[in-house]
């Protein structure tokens, strides 16, 4: 087992490389792995645990490569670790291998004062010693990501994925597995995961163990080994309701309430707030993606996709149907706070059929 708690398989493809955070000064260039030349130290980043666990096992088999990981790696930790003590193993001199992973977990317990040796030693980095810190544990102190995005010898790595980049990152960890995914397999693998990207190694793993290394892989050899479909984000049940598409909506909503664990009144707050810009931009003397960006407050430069999302919703949906869709809310918020004894997420599913009704008959003229 890796320090990153990913076990090293032997013969294993290589495993995908870690993103480096975007905007980071001295990031990887293209085709240069994270532990490129000139790199001494690293800074994991990210909020999601295990992304951030997955992303630092992979860095550290790299850093690793061909060596003798009990050698090399020393996982420094403990209550009352202190970072000086850290910056002299990095000047420690390897022994009987040619170079030390030192790797260092939940830095964000440590003050700004405290990891000032740390910010020091990217100054003069010792070549044989390569520096791991791990996000964790509390804030990251604001001087030591600086320092980190600053120093020519040091990298920042992001462990989080954002909604437009999962598609290229469950693409690259797929390719980076010995499991042979046939694109309809990839997909189904994508969209059962949703949000929890993070389950994806663990299902690879298990597919693996069942089929064997290299493994050519369709649709229907995953299903029993995928596990509850993961959460979904809020837009695709949105979606799903300005399309009428009753049956995906349904499908979203039980994603959100199981997976997405959102207790019933979170997604109505979701539902209320999608109607709520929708009434906001449902004027004549809104014409343009610009005026409804005006209206729903999105300040200058920001993205106005939202804006524009909710005119063209207003405008299919019509000012009757979106007073009925205020009215189906109200309802609904009534009985989820006790006016009816109904289990809540049956009350949800009660309103969004109802929205998607009123969405299906604005769509028919």
């Amino acid at each position: 087992m890796s320090p990153g708690g990913v076990a090293a398989k032997p013969g294993a493809p290589k495993p995908p490389r870690p993103r480096a955070a975007k905007g980071a000064t001295g990031d990887p260039g293209a085709g240069e792995p994270a532990g490129g030349a000139g790199a001494a130290a690293w800074l994991v980043t990210g909020d999601d645990a295990a992304l951030v666990s997955q992303a630092l096992g992979h860095l550290v088999d790299e850093l690793v490569g061909g060596r003798d990981r009990y050698l090399v790696v020393e996982d420094m930790g403990g209550d009352d670790l202190d970072l000086a003590a850290v910056v002299d193993a990095c000047h420690t001199p390897p022994f009987l291998a040619d170079r030390r992973v030192i790797v260092v977990r939940d830095v964000g317990r440590f003050s700004a004062d405290q990891v000032q040796p740390v910010i020091g030693y990217l100054d003069g980095p010792m070549e044989t010693s390569k520096l791991v810190l791990v996000s964790g544990g509390g804030q990251l102190p604001a001087k030591l990501v600086t320092a980190f995005r600053q120093s020519p010898v040091a990298r920042v790595v992001g462990a989080d994925v954002g909604a437009r980049e999962a598609h290229e990152w469950v693409a690259e960890r797929l390719s980076g597995s010995s499991l042979q995914l046939a694109p309809a397999a990839a997909s189904l693998v994508e969209a059962h995961l949703g949000e929890d990207l993070n389950r994806l190694e663990a299902v690879l793993a298990t597919l693996e163990a069942v089929y064997g290394p290299g493994a050519r892989l369709g649709p229907d050899d995953l299903g029993p080994y995928l596990g509850q479909a993961g959460a979904v984000p809020p837009w695709d049940l949105t979606d799903a309701i300005d399309r009428g598409d009753t049956g995906t909506a349904l499908s979203v909503l039980h994603r959100l309430t199981d997976a997405g664990a959102r207790h019933p009144l979170v997604v109505l707050a979701i539902l209320q707030r999608h109607y709520g810009n929708i009434l906001r931009v449902q004027s004549p003397s809104i014409a343009t993606e610009a005026q409804a960006a005006e209206a729903l407050g999105i300040a200058r430069g920001r993205s106005t996709f939202p804006a524009r999302k909710a005119l063209d919703s207003a405008r299919k949906l019509g000012a009757a149907r979106a007073g009925k869709a205020v009215t189906a809310l109200a309802d609904a918020e009534l009985a989820l706070k006790g006016k009816l004894e109904m289990d809540g997420v049956l009350v949800l599913e009660i309103l969004v059929a109802r929205l998607c009704r009123l969405s299906r008959v604005a769509r028919r003229g």
